[in-house]
């Protein structure tokens, strides 16, 4: 199978590393060392080969090495299906994020055609538990990554619907000021709607033809907002009052919700003991990640954060023996090479160090 791997790695003043280079092959990368060695500041500087603002969601600034804070830069070879790009990323003193592709600057939503990066992490383990907003954003990763124009749609809609909001906060009524605003929220929005339950669809196929450890679970989308455009539009503009009363609006893509169920049980996920909720999103991601090798035409980067964290060590086997299956390259991040013993020689494995403050890697043969 047609592979996409990073070959080189190169961090500068990311986080706790003040210069990392990692040189290595098409296989799994096992990251290991103790607690607050910088392991998943690797994997977050990998994370912002897709659009977004990576798996820790935070600022440009806040990912730049203190006291220095002179801003950072990453940047990788990745191969790809047919062609090698070299992609960099970087911000100075703070500022935004900026973008190269090959030499050539680029916007970020552009990197979602190039590369496709899937990640696990531990805020997720959560997910069933805490609010909608963490499952639309988990749902919009799997989309994204799917669907790399997902993006775009996104930020559109949510513009107009700040300035539609702002009208609405300011108590305006002149139906005109609105009408613009709620036909782009309704293009917008009725795609948004369709793409989620194109990639849920996606999902639930690549379950169900696999053969896995992991459990399948049964995903639906909760969203009550009709999904014709001309319908949305006018519901948009029906609801306007009520909007007027909350000050915001109340209908839309942006009030979904995903429901998921551990199939074979018929439980519903967020009623899972902890080890079953970890299986069930260890199963998506999976499912996820053979659903892009069948469309893009090469697995995902896999980023799995503590990933051992409630499997044991027969499930955790089962995992690796999937990833390596899939022809994934994995970038994996745990306390000790002895949470990687199954992998053998199928992985490759990096030491994280950390004194007074400086993270260090090492390639361990």
């Amino acid at each position: 199978m047609t592979q996409l791997y990073l070959s080189n790695l190169s961090l500068s003043h990311f986080r706790s590393h003040r210069r990392a280079v990692i040189d290595v092959d098409v296989r799994p990368v096992a990251l290991y060392g103790p607690n607050g060695a910088g392991k998943t500041n690797i994997i977050e500087a990998i994370s912002l080969l897709s659009p977004g603002r990576g798996l820790r969601r935070t600022s440009a600034q806040d990912m730049a090495r203190r006291p220095e804070a002179l801003g950072w830069k990453m940047s990788g070879l990745l191969h790809g299906p047919s062609v090698l790009h070299e992609i960099e990323v970087w911000s100075e003193a703070g500022a935004a994020r900026q973008t190269k592709i090959d030499g050539k600057a680029a916007a970020q939503t552009a990197l979602g055609r190039v590369a496709r990066v899937l990640w696990l992490i531990p805020a997720m383990d959560r997910l069933w538990i805490e609010g909608a907003e963490g499952r639309r954003r988990f749902l919009d990763r799997v989309t994204l990554s799917m669907l790399p124009d997902h993006a775009e749609l996104s930020l559109s809609y949510e513009k107009a619907m700040r300035e539609r909001n702002r009208l609405l906060k300011d108590m305006v009524r002149e139906p005109s000021w609105y009408a613009a605003l709620e036909a782009r929220m309704a293009e917008t929005g009725a795609q948004i709607h369709a793409n989620r339950l194109q990639a849920l669809a996606a999902l639930e196929a690549a379950q169900e033809e696999a053969q896995t450890a992991f459990p399948i679970a049964t995903l639906e989308l909760q969203c009550a907002m009709p999904s014709d455009v001309e319908a949305l539009r006018q519901a948009l503009s029906d609801n306007r009052m009520r909007d007027l009363s909350a000050g915001r609006t109340l209908i839309g893509p942006h009030r979904a919700d995903l429901e998921g169920t551990y199939a074979a049980k018929g439980v519903a996920a967020r009623d899972c003991s902890t080890g079953e909720q970890k299986a069930l999103l260890v199963s998506l991601i999976l499912a996820n990640a053979r659903a892009i090798a069948a469309d893009f035409g090469a697995p995902p980067l896999l980023l799995l954060d503590e990933v051992a964290a409630h499997l044991d060590a027969t499930r955790r086997a089962a995992l690796y023996d999937e990833i390596c299956a899939l022809g994934a390259q994995a970038w994996m991040t745990g306390t000790g090479p002895e949470l990687f013993e199954s992998l053998g020689g199928r992985a490759q494995y990096v030491e994280v160090t950390e004194e007074d403050g400086l993270s260090r890697v090492k390639t361990i043969a």
